[in-house]
């Protein structure tokens, strides 16, 4: 295939933004009607609300209620193109970025590349654990997780069959606790109703958590609210059990008894995507780029890092968390920078506006902490909903979400219990090679 570069107007500078998730997408919407051409750059055609990829996982949603083409978000903004790649390397010198189809140069890019599920150096949890980071690794654990009903339902070895309705999931955040309490309520529901030849005494879902606490960058009084509100689930949270290998049926644990397991969802890190890595710049531990307060890239003030990729600092110096209002803002941000530097003015600093944080257990129950106000219970799972609701990108998808989680609420039902025949066996380490975009 012949190498073409993208062809952008000789009169008006060219910005290109790689990724289409939070961040991607309120900077390129905040370049709307500015004299810059837009190229967005994404090796997905869709937008994905990832907050939600749990309920896909977890047979509560389909995959198209939480994602949205970007062509059909974007169409009405005449400055901007759109193009399907995946982004390999670039050339900070040269101004230039290389995909499968073709170079394309910029005059400012804006990297919201987002991040990749992190393993910690644990080479056989990347080879059989489920991360949970892509639409592909949602499906993939939603059919993992109703083949093991269907293995266990014809197991007659007890042992085995115990492995099989054990279900666990790595890291006490946000992720992990809304993750183990969707298990939960989809493990009994799917017992009682579709095998009636198991037994829930035998089914097990274990939530482990490194440290000594569930959600510790919210107050203390909710972590605790939410290992009430998992145990009265049937959810086992375990504390100070660090994972240290997993060979697909059976944890080890660092200072803890081995845990027969069939089923490991790893929701206990995050990384940058590896495209930083050859930007040849300063990361963090996380592999996070190291920026100006500006979200300028030092020694190439027309570069922007925004998102999960970026090493940003709050006004008490400490890092800003790899979360989705933090990539919406960054977005926005850095679009009004590449204005001033196009005026030959100086990038202002970027400040964080924290709207809060929250997170659901299932039916009925979620914490959620907005300033100086803390919620739990019922009422913190009505304001999750409506949130969420609120959030996601487009008219349809908001009347599909709603409708399904109403049937859910009045049927005790989960409708989208598919396998997959083409789903990919389980690992994660795909993901971490391929990553997303944020």
């Amino acid at each position: 295939m012949a190498h073409t570069e993208i062809q952008r107007s000789p009169q008006r500078p060219q910005v290109v933004i790689v990724g289409g998730g939070f961040g991607g997408l309120r900077a390129a919407r905040a370049l709307a009607n500015q004299p810059v051409d837009v190229l967005l750059v994404d090796r997905n055609n869709y937008h994905l609300f990832q907050p939600l990829l749990y309920q896909v996982a977890t047979a509560g949603l389909a995959a198209d209620e939480i994602a949205h083409p970007l062509r059909a978000i974007l169409r009405g903004q005449d400055n901007l193109r759109f193009r399907l790649a995946e982004v390999s390397g670039l050339d900070l010198t040269q101004r230039r970025l290389f995909t499968a189809t073709g170079e394309i140069r910029y005059d400012y890019l804006i990297l919201a590349v987002g991040g990749v599920t992190h393993t910690f150096g644990i080479p056989s949890v990347a080879q059989h654990g489920l991360g949970l980071k892509t639409l592909e690794d949602a499906q993939r654990i939603r059919s993992h997780l109703l083949r093991q009903f269907e293995h266990a339902a014809h197991e007659t070895d007890e042992a085995r069959r115990r492995e099989l309705l054990t279900f666990v999931v790595v890291g006490g955040g946000p992720s992990g606790v809304e993750m183990a309490g969707a298990i939960g309520e989809l493990v009994h529901m799917a017992v009682q109703r579709d095998y009636p030849n198991l037994r829930l005494e035998e089914v097990r879902v274990i939530l482990l958590e490194a440290g000594g606490a569930l959600l510790p960058a919210l107050d203390a009084t909710l972590g605790q609210a939410a290992v009430s509100a998992l145990r009265q689930k049937g959810v086992e949270v375990r504390f100070g059990a660090a994972v240290t290998a997993y060979d697909g049926h059976r944890i080890q644990l660092k200072d803890q008894p081995d845990l027969p397991a069939a089923t490991v969802v790893w929701a206990a890190g995050v990384r940058a995507h590896p495209l930083l890595d050859a930007l040849g710049c300063c990361q963090d531990r996380l592999g996070r780029a190291q920026v100006q307060p500006s979200l300028q890239l030092e020694g190439h003030p027309e570069v922007f890092v925004i998102g999960d990729a970026a090493a940003a600092l709050d006004a008490q110096g400490k890092l800003l968390p790899m979360v989705a209002p933090v990539a919406m803002q960054q977005g926005e941000h850095a679009a009004r920078n590449v204005l001033r530097v196009l005026d030959g003015q100086a990038g202002l600093p970027f400040t964080y506006r924290d709207p809060g944080m929250m997170a659901t257990i299932g039916r009925n129950q979620a914490v959620a902490q907005i300033g100086s106000l803390r919620l739990r219970g019922f009422l913190a799972w009505l304001a999750w909903l409506g949130v969420h609701i609120l959030q996601l990108i487009g008219f349809r998808n908001r009347l599909l979400v709603l409708v399904d989680w109403a049937w859910q609420y009045i049927s005790y039902d989960r409708a989208v219990r598919l396998i997959d025949a083409d789903a990919a066996p389980a690992g994660i380490m795909d993901a971490e090679i391929n990553g997303s975009r944020g």
